[in-house]
């Protein structure tokens, strides 16, 4: 029994040496042949993602190519700069009546439709006139009775004045004829003054339109009985040609415009939609305020706008461009080249036509697409709009699209932008617009 267990160890143990052997066999082999393709292809596909796009080009902005970096450029420019002023504006009529009745009564015709337009003096409405005609007769009547006695009494006077010469009469009598002469005419006019104030109250009777205007809804039926000066009033006219748009600045941006108004320049003031998309009316500042408001630093102007097609309204908000000044001959780049940096403001501009140069400027005003340049820049120099982010000092470059190949007039570009507004809406984007 010793000797059979004995021969069954060494055969055990090289079984075990075989297996292992044909597990290491199988190892081997398998990471000889597993398939590599798939994980290099995988590994490929991303590397080239980081650098070329489906159709195989280098994609700008990503990946660490060494090529030339595409940009867009465009070129500076020289031309008019018009330096404009934006606003929010309140439409205001020169005249607001709230037409009133002036004597009391029944209101028996109304002769305006609402909404109308009506021309000073024309007839509005009608009070009940009998009360008033009968009042002016009876003022008519007392004076005439007194007019009777006045005369009575100058002839009596006349009389006693012959007596008294004659010395047939004490001098007394003849005064006393003479002091009621005075009364009665006195009296007289007091007649007459009613008689007057009758008439105007007769007159009253028929309500006219005090100004030229647009009339308003009706406030008061016909049958209605009204009072003078009554707390409800007929209707409202507001005078809405000329008409007037109120507006507010910033002390800071005075300079300029009243340096102009008190030169005596008209300058033009263009009322805009609450939108800001379409052009309304144009007028002239007319008027400016005594005080800057303290709460808010701020000054109140005023524009006149004809109104002749009644595009404005009264309370109406707009939005005022205020034409203040136009720099003449100025060097405008656009603004999307301009960068800010820690050294100051600064573009990329085309030293030749493959490499780029950081110029650092100075600016003036902007109105959003042009910003005058003040120093750093000249007319025609190309700087970059896009492309900026993989560019410095000396980077090679690639132009893939130059706008200065179709030159425009910047006068014309600019017409009709807000310079105090970086995101003022230019005129010619709201005609296209409109």
């Amino acid at each position: 029994m010793v000797n059979n267990s004995m021969q069954s160890s060494p055969r055990k143990s090289r079984r075990w040496l075989i297996s292992l052997l044909v597990l290491l066999v199988i190892a081997v082999l398998c990471w000889k042949f597993w398939p590599a393709g798939s994980a290099d292809k995988a590994g490929g596909d991303k590397a080239a993602a980081g650098h070329t796009g489906r159709s195989g080009m280098m994609r700008p902005g990503f990946g660490g190519g060494t090529g030339p970096i595409p940009v867009r450029v465009a070129p500076a420019v020289k031309g008019d700069f018009p330096l404009y002023y934006k606003a929010l504006g309140t439409v205001t009529a020169l005249n607001t009546i709230n037409v009133r009745s002036r004597v009391g009564g029944e209101l028996v015709k109304i002769h305006f439709e609402e909404g109308q337009m009506v021309k000073a003096g024309d007839l509005l409405a009608e009070i009940d006139p009998r009360p008033y005609q009968n009042a002016l007769l009876q003022a008519e009547g007392t004076l005439l009775q007194n007019q009777a006695q006045l005369k009575n009494a100058q002839v009596d006077v006349e009389r006693y004045r012959g007596l008294y010469k004659e010395d047939s009469i004490a001098k007394q009598t003849l005064d006393t004829a003479e002091a009621l002469v005075g009364q009665y005419l006195g009296t007289v006019k007091t007649n007459q003054a009613a008689v007057n104030d009758a008439k105007l109250n007769l007159e009253f009777t028929k309500i006219r339109a005090p100004i030229a205007g647009r009339v308003g809804l009706r406030q008061v039926d016909v049958g209605n009985l009204v009072a003078a000066n009554d707390t409800t009033f007929l209707a409202v006219i507001t005078q809405t040609q000329p008409i007037s748009v109120a507006f507010t600045l910033p002390e800071n941006s005075l300079d300029t415009v009243l340096a102009r108004y008190r030169s005596g320049a008209k300058l033009p003031a263009e009322a805009w939609d609450r939108g800001d998309t379409k052009l309304q009316a144009t007028g002239v500042l007319q008027s400016l305020d005594n005080q800057i408001d303290v709460a808010t630093g701020t000054l109140k102007f005023k524009a006149r706008y004809d109104n002749r097609d009644q595009s404005l309204f009264p309370n109406q908000f707009v939005n005022v461009h205020l034409l203040a000044d136009t720099l003449k001959g100025v060097v405008l780049a656009p603004s999307a080249a301009i960068q800010f940096g820690t050294n100051g403001t600064f573009v990329y501009a085309l030293d030749g036509d493959k490499k780029v140069t950081i110029r650092q400027l100075k600016i003036g005003a902007s109105d959003g697409d042009n910003t005058v340049v003040t120093e750093g820049l000249a007319a025609g120099d190309r700087v970059v709009l896009e492309g900026t982010d993989r560019l410095k000092e000396g980077s090679e470059v690639e132009v893939v699209n130059d706008s200065s190949e179709v030159p425009t007039s910047p006068t014309e570009h600019l017409q009709g932008k807000s310079a105090a507004n970086p995101d003022a809406t230019t005129a010619d984007k709201a005609k296209k617009g409109a």
